[in-house]
């Protein structure tokens, strides 16, 4: 799925999102307008339950609007099959979460690998596309180390390594600094901010916590399902 540049990464048309109905129902998103565009290093922010957990699974394709139209690299999400969409996270969105999501007896280098086999490539070329996907988050050398022999910001750079080995058009983060210390964290942030500034790659992060924000090149706030505020961080443009 290669789409223009100008054609934003993300576009939100009017897109809503309710669960359950009656006086059980819970409005997580109410006509939400949004693009993201190539390049940017996005943060998403807000109170629980204001809807930017609920945002970031439409952007991932792990959910569908109630109403209203999704469309990534211009292609409108909402018009795909569950199986359409689960091609879509394999090939064009890398994942990083707070919990690392690593296989514990399982090498930094096939951790990495496993998207790849998810997508049937031959095992050597896998092989060098982990060990370089690794060598670009600074574990040159580690990759033959297990879970439990890496820090946790060693499993947190294997974890982003394994999201960018496909090469995706967006890397989503969730709070992937939740299970680290300040110092760990700032080294992951640096990391982060680098693939996005000397690599290009787009990036979109929910976090709690406003110095992780500063990070980002743009902010996003939400509040009762709507965007309350949308600026522009000059202190990382």
């Amino acid at each position: 799925m290669t789409a223009p540049r100008k054609v934003p990464v993300v576009e939100f048309r009017s897109v809503s999102k309710t669960y359950g109905s009656g006086i059980a129902e819970v409005r997580a998103l109410a006509n939400v307008d949004l693009e993201i565009r190539h390049g940017e290093f996005v943060a998403i922010m807000g109170p629980s339950g204001s809807g930017k957990s609920t945002a970031m699974n439409m952007i991932g394709c792990l959910d569908r609007p109630t109403s209203g139209h999704y469309l990534f690299n211009g292609v409108d999400m909402v018009a795909l099959s569950r199986s359409q969409l689960a091609l879509i996270r394999r090939n064009y969105i890398g994942f990083v979460f707070q919990g690392f999501n690593l296989l514990p007896r399982t090498t930094a280098v096939e951790n990495v690998e496993l998207p790849l086999i998810y997508r049937g490539m031959p095992a050597e070329e896998r092989r060098a596309l982990a060990i370089r996907a690794l060598a670009r988050v600074g574990l040159a050398g580690r990759e033959k180390h297990t879970s439990g022999e890496l820090s946790g910001g060693q499993q947190q750079r294997v974890a982003i390594a394994r999201a960018i080995v496909t090469d995706p058009s967006l890397l989503l983060a969730d709070e992937p600094t939740g299970n680290l210390d300040t110092a760990t964290s700032r080294e992951i942030m640096d990391l982060v901010t680098s693939l996005n500034v000397d690599q290009g790659i787009t990036v979109v992060m929910v976090t709690h916590e406003p110095d992780i924000a500063e990070y980002a090149r743009r902010v996003i706030r939400f509040v009762d399902g709507r965007i309350e505020s949308d600026v522009i961080n000059r202190k990382a443009a």
